[in-house]
């Protein structure tokens, strides 16, 4: 039976959370700070990384080093179809460009998608640290193609001259670009709990329990794995759109090993296991960022020696802490 004051406490922070989200635009430009909307509209599209990563790490059980592939792909999807829309030219001599995010966005998702699919299906039928070098080895192989891209800026990235259009909603506006990604990050939260609530979700607890067992049950392990690594492939594609339009710039760096282990860590950082922990990590990791980068520019020397505390003493993270959770994630 859960402790009712356990779930007060969760809707507290929940509810304390959501607040500091609605008021933080209005807030830092009464004081004049809009710089504030601008890092909490990143922490919030690195919030929907991380917690997409959470969909397959803390419920599934699957290590991946290269979930930065699909948050990549995801941005240069967007990048790529802004450049032939403001050229007027086709992708391939095929595909018009387009800066419609009804159009760039969702392709984004189902090219990033697509993408989960191919990797996962070659991935998941391996396991361990072999599955971890494999999704590694992808990522790579992503990060250099996109290097080698000349046409497209190459190692120098791509540059866009504005954000995507959204009809009705003027997104060049960091305040109402900051609430669009504060929805998505909501909606996606929802639908993900409403997922692991399903049986498919129980499916995928249940592997990462013990995948012998779900076998033996006559579950087919290796689709629901498959369903779930695609998933969340896309929505890191989404969140790749979404960090494009934020900085009107795209490059390798985005699908770079080191960015999927950013993401690993805020997902450490705020609770694996949770959905909306990773979002806490996020948060903590990109002030950390912001204010040890400051003093110093070798900041991660004091984010390791945290990290390891969180692991040892906090093994539910920042939001297990604050939500009162207990036990290993």
């Amino acid at each position: 039976m859960v402790d009712p004051r356990k779930l007060n406490r969760r809707a507290l922070v929940h509810l304390t959370a959501l607040a500091v989200a609605l008021l933080l635009p209005p807030v830092a430009l009464a004081v004049d700070e809009p710089f504030f909307i601008s890092l909490a509209s990143r922490m919030l599209i690195y919030g929907l990384a991380a917690a997409s990563l959470d969909l397959i790490l803390g419920f599934g059980g699957m290590v991946s080093f290269g979930h930065a592939a699909f948050f990549g792909v995801g941005g240069y999807t967007v990048g790529i179809m802004f450049a032939h829309g403001f050229e007027g030219s086709n992708f391939l001599g095929l595909i018009p460009g387009s800066d419609n995010v009804l159009v760039v966005w969702p392709l984004a998702m189902l090219v990033s998608g697509g993408l989960a699919l191919v990797i996962g299906a070659v991935s998941l039928r391996t396991g361990g640290v072999y599955f971890i070098m494999i999704t590694l080895a992808f990522a790579q192989m992503l990060y250099y193609f996109f290097v080698s891209l000349q046409t497209y800026g190459g190692d120098d990235g791509l540059s866009m001259y504005g954000r995507s259009h959204f009809p009705g909603l003027d997104l060049s506006d960091d305040m109402t670009f900051y609430y669009v990604c504060l929805a998505l990050l909501l909606l996606f939260l929802w639908l993900g709990q409403r997922l692991i609530a399903s049986r498919f979700g129980m499916v995928i607890a249940g592997v990462r329990e013990n995948e012998r067992r779900m076998t033996a049950l006559g579950f087919p392990v290796y689709r629901y794995k498959l369903a779930c690594f695609t998933i969340a492939g896309a929505v890191a594609g989404l969140a790749g759109a979404l960090i494009a339009n934020q900085t009107e710039f795209v490059s390798p760096s985005l699908m770079e090993w080191t960015k999927s282990g950013e993401i690993m860590v805020m997902a450490i950082m705020g609770g694996m296991g949770t959905l909306i922990g990773p979002v806490f990590g996020a948060v903590a990791f990109l002030l950390l960022e912001e204010l040890l980068s400051g003093w110093t520019e070798h900041w991660k020397i004091v984010l390791g020696p945290l990290l390891i505390l969180i692991v040892l003493f906090a093994k539910q993270g920042i939001y297990g802490w604050l939500a009162g959770r207990r036990g290993a994630p």
